[in-house]
């Protein structure tokens, strides 16, 4: 019986690979959410959302 072992551990990396790229998303969010505008813009959005009856 043979085994394919050259791709052995692929799927661990892409694992990781894909957990690097969810990490660096979810950074470049926290440094756009921190900024002053897109702060009041969403502030200013849901104002509006709670001020409709």
């Amino acid at each position: 019986m043979a085994r394919a072992t050259g791709q052995r551990g692929m799927a661990t990396a892409e694992y990781a690979i894909a957990t690097l790229g969810a990490v660096a998303f979810a950074g470049l969010l926290v440094v756009i959410m921190r900024s002053d505008e897109v702060r009041g813009f969403l502030l200013g959005i849901i104002r509006s959302a709670l001020a409709m009856p």
